[in-house]
This record gives C-alpha cells, structure tokens and sequence, in this order.
C-alpha cells in the first residue's frame, strides 16, 4: 500500500498539484488498490481538528497580524536603525535586527519577509544596494522568524513528534540568536566590500525615545510568552490567547492606533493562514496513518540501523535528506510529513527530540530561501525585482552561515537541550 501511495504523491507534486491534494491523492490511491474503505478518509482528516494544543497556531497567528496591524512595524524599524544604522549597510543589518524582534510576534517567516521587505528593500534600492542582495538578506533573515518563540513550526513540529512545546520555544531562542549574529557578520563584510552606504536615523534617540519606549511593549510578547510557559502559568493554548488578549490590549489601548478595518483584515488574513496550514495536518494526518499501519517508521529505522555504522553517519543523513525535501516542500507540509518518520529514526540513535526538532526547523527553513519551491525567496524577488540569478549568487554567504550553525546544533547537544 505504501510503493503506491509515494509515487501518486510525487506524480501530484510533479503536476504542481498542491501539496494537500498530492498527499490525499496518493492516500487516496492506496486505499483503492488495497480494498480498504475510503471513510478512512474523512475519519483522519476529522481527527487532527480535535487537537486541543492545535488551537495555539490561529490565536498565536491572530496575535501577531494585531500587533502588525498599526504602528509597531515602523517602530520596530526605526529601533533598529537606531542600534546599527550608522553601520556600513546599516539597512540590511535592519533587516536581521527586525527579524529578530519581528519573530517573537509573528512567529512566521513569510510575515516577516512580506512585511520587512515591503518596508525595507525598496529604501535599500535607492541607497544603491544591489537588488539581488536586498532580496537576499529578506529572504534569509527572515527565517530567523521560525526559531524564536512563538514559531508556528516548531508548534507543529511538536504536535507531531509529542514534544514539549514549551521546551521547543526555549531550546530555539539560542540557535535563533546564533543564526541571527551570524547574517549580521555575513551582511557587514558584504557592506564593506561593496562599500554600502550607513543609514543613521536622522534625530537619533532624542526624536524617536518616544516610539522606542512605545514598541517595548510589544517586544516583550515573546518574554511573555516564554515566561508564562516555562514557569507553567498556562499551556500554550492557553498562552496563545493570552497573546491576543495582550496584542488587543498593546495596539488599542497603548498604541491607540487599532481600527474596525484593522481588526477585520488581521482577522481574514489569520484565518486563511490558518486554513491553509490547516488543511496540510489533516492530509498529513491521513498519510501518517496509512504509514503507521504499515509500520514504515519502524521499517525505515531497521534500514537506517542496518545501512549507518554511526550516529554522526545518521544525523549526516538526516541533515542531507532535510535539505533536499526542504527545497521542494513548504515548511509546514515538510515538518508534518518528516516529524514522525525522523523522530523514530532518532530514538534509534538516542538523539533527543528537542534537538532533532531544531535541526528540522532549521534545514527545512533553509528550503525557504532555496530554488525551486523558496518562499521567502520568491517574495523579496517580487519586491526587489531581482532575477533568481542575482538573489542565489547573493545568497551564498547566508547559506554558508545557515550550514554552519546547522551543524552546530546537529553536534553540539548543550546549544538545544535545556
């Protein structure tokens, strides 16, 4: 039943079938050619919206398109010119600078490329930075976004691996500092080769003190979010409304500047987010189920046991098949459809799961900025109007610091296991 399944799915995927469609499709098929009946179906795709803990991903989502939804991304912005603009290429380390601070609101990547990007790049351009370069330090930065709490991924990665979400969100704050620190190397020897004008914010503290001691506030949602977790205040469910709760009481009460329209257009964006990636856990949840009852995990772990001398030969393994996927797959779809089949593979060698789940979040984010598939990258493209060639060339330091601290936290355990 299995043989049948993968290669309709891959078939679906060559036709630029959607990756839920590709995954029904191919479940859909293996049922058929087994004689089992096709209300198992429905039955999988119905149970994953059960999940209580599945409830954390829209509120968290709703909570950061509020808080994005007034002044606070043109605070962020500006604090972050405040900090390095009078660097050389003082705007693209705004952009790693508002990554960092951007991901503890959204938790997502594509927020984050779409809103910096469109604020960003074209200021970038007319300071004369190439645009395949601006394109690629939105497209790279911004995966920053889905290391530091809250991450919708590695949510979903720990609704499918049965990991702690809590220990997640606080194993991926130092990989996701790292990961930052290591772009803003990248994006300052790049600025001085190519003699990058500084961008210093024109009145320095004295004219926007005011703006900065109003964004703190809402750059204390992940400290919040992190604290009320770790202290066991709440479950993330629980948290994630709290969020909400918060960014309503941020943007309407402290920043003033939350309007019926804002309200309106947070609401639809989060719900088609939300739509979205739900759809993907349901038709993931149907083909997890037709691989459990053929005991694929199990199989694949024997095989990887019996093919690997060591546990380096395997996390090697796991790291080049993750890169791979991650270039054809969207993040989500990827940690919904790899999570279960990895983490037995992981077990195996007594690699712990919170590390595991870095290591995927990180190589599948990498896929974001990577041809073919390359969200991110495709946007900031789109905004820039670079050619795909001027942004991948432009990108090679960023995958180089991607890597590097990729095999940080595949050998280093201390820098994930709390």
């Amino acid at each position: 039943m299995t043989a049948p399944m993968i290669w309709i799915f891959f078939l679906l995927l060559a036709f630029s079938a959607p990756i839920a469609y590709a995954m029904l499709g191919g479940v859909a098929a293996a049922l058929w050619l087994d004689g089992k009946p096709m209300a198992v179906i429905a039955q999988r795709l119905y149970t994953p919206t059960q999940s209580f803990p599945m409830l954390a991903i829209p509120f968290f989502i709703l909570a950061g398109n509020l808080m994005m939804s007034g002044r606070f991304g043109q605070y962020l912005v500006n604090i972050a010119r405040l900090v390095v603009g009078n660097m050389k290429g003082g705007l693209g380390q705004v952009s790693i600078i508002g990554s960092v601070m951007f991901g503890g609101v959204s938790g997502s990547a594509v927020a984050d490329a779409s809103a910096l990007g469109n604020a960003l790049i074209p200021v970038q351009k007319q300071q004369g930075y190439p645009r395949g370069f601006a394109a690629a330090i939105n497209s790279a930065s911004s995966t920053v976004s889905v290391l530091i709490p809250p991450s919708i991924p590695l949510i979903l990665y720990g609704l499918v691996s049965n990991v702690s979400i809590v220990d997640l969100f606080v194993a991926g704050i130092l990989p996701g500092v790292l990961l930052g620190i290591g772009m803003f190397g990248a994006v300052w020897l790049v600025a001085h080769r190519r003699n990058l004008p500084r961008s210093p914010l024109e009145g320095g503290f004295a004219a926007f003190k005011g703006q900065i001691f109003a964004a703190i506030p809402a750059l204390l949602m992940p400290v919040f979010v992190i604290g009320t977790l770790r202290f066991g205040v709440a479950t993330p469910t629980e948290v994630s409304v709290m969020a909400v709760a918060y960014a309503f009481i941020v943007s309407g009460i402290i920043y003033r500047d939350l309007t019926a329209k804002g309200v309106w257009e947070a609401l639809v964006d989060t719900a088609m987010m939300t739509g979205a990636v739900m759809f993907i856990i349901m038709a993931s949840s149907t083909l997890q189920w037709v691989m459990t009852a053929e005991q694929v995990p199990q199989h694949l772990a024997a095989w990887v046991a019996n093919s690997f001398s060591s546990p380096v030969a395997v996390i090697v393994m796991l790291n080049v098949v993750m890169l791979i996927v991650g270039a054809f797959l969207d993040l989500p779809a990827a940690v919904l459809l790899l999570g279960p089949l990895f983490v037995t593979i992981g077990q195996s060698i007594g690699l712990d799961p919170v590390q595991l789940g870095l290591m995927m979040v990180v190589n599948l984010a990498i896929g974001l900025y990577t041809p073919p598939v390359g969200t991110t990258l495709f946007i900031s493209m789109g905004i820039s109007g670079a050619k795909l060639g001027e942004a991948v060339r432009a990108l090679l330091p960023f995958y180089l610091v991607a890597l590097i601290v990729l095999g940080l936290i595949s050998f280093v355990p201390a820098l994930t296991i709390y």
